[in-house]
């Protein structure tokens, strides 16, 4: 038999497939308006984002966080530059699972229905929806309230409901534009240690938009800060601090924590003190 050498039969040799769940992003530019009233909302942002990372985006507002999230979930295209996920341009509802700052629930279904809808668009069977929407409450914090009504939950159980339809949503990508902004201090700081123990247990990758040092401290494996608008990457900071087998309010207390939120707040300082000498020329 006469030997031949083909890509195709050879793993080495074929280019390898992105990972799941990763994002790339470059050249990345959002411009918005027409003619004289054209702004440069964002960019250009050049971002690599293996699987399994959990990037947080923070920066002075304004700075175009929110706007690279919507490019990332496909909500949006680029004005230049690409966006891409697992090596394509993103579809929304597909290439990602998406939270809001609101939960964005459907007041009309209960808590489980919410969740059921999700799976049924992902194409889970009929017969299997109650069981799975009952494994996702539960690795939020909700088990046995399937069949409460949104309206006799409280906000941070609403959102905990939209964390759990976004991991309905079988992706390898989670996206999280400030969803505890609305909630008092207590339920978000129990929300965030929810958010690093779902992570830990499912893998996934996740950006998350966040104006608060400290939560992008907590919740970061990178925290990359964004310079006053336009936004470009000024920072790309990687966390040390361990991302399993810790307790949440021992973490707070660590001095690497401690000085991770202090280098992430002086970041955030130094990029929203250079837009305001911008402004001033």
């Amino acid at each position: 038999m006469s030997s031949t050498t083909s890509t195709d039969s050879d793993p080495a040799a074929a280019p390898a497939a992105p990972a799941r769940g990763a994002v790339s992003i470059s050249g990345a530019v959002r411009e918005y308006g027409r003619g004289d009233n054209r702004v440069r909302a964002l960019g250009p942002v050049d971002l690599q984002i293996p699987a399994g990372d959990f990037v947080v985006l923070v920066g002075p507002s304004g700075c175009g966080k929110s706007t690279l999230l919507r490019l990332v979930a496909g909500f949006e295209p680029p004005t230049d530059g690409t966006v891409q996920v697992d090596g394509a341009p993103p579809v929304p509802g597909h290439s990602s699972g998406v939270v809001f700052q609101q939960a964005r629930l459907f007041p009309w279904k209960t808590v489980g229905g919410n969740v059921s809808l999700a799976l049924k668009y992902a194409g889970v069977p009929r017969a299997e929806r109650r069981d799975r929407a009952d494994e996702l409450l539960d690795r939020v914090g909700l088990a046995g309230t399937y069949d409460r009504r949104i309206w006799e939950i409280s906000g941070g159980q609403q959102q905990r409901v939209a964390i759990a339809r976004a991991l309905a949503v079988p992706t390898s990508l989670l996206l999280m534009d400030e969803p505890f902004g609305a909630l008092d201090a207590l339920t978000r700081e129990r929300l965030q240690a929810d958010v690093r123990e779902v992570d830990a247990e499912s893998g996934r990758t996740t950006v998350f938009v966040t104006h608060s040092p400290e939560e992008a401290a907590f919740l970061g494996s990178r925290i990359v800060v964004l310079s006053g608008r336009p936004g470009t990457v000024a920072r790309d900071i990687r966390s040390t601090l361990p991302r399993t087998d810790v307790d949440p309010d021992e973490l707070r207390e660590r001095r690497d924590f401690v000085e991770l939120r202090a280098e992430i707040s002086a970041a955030v300082k130094s990029a929203a003190a250079q837009e305001r000498r911008g402004d001033r020329r």
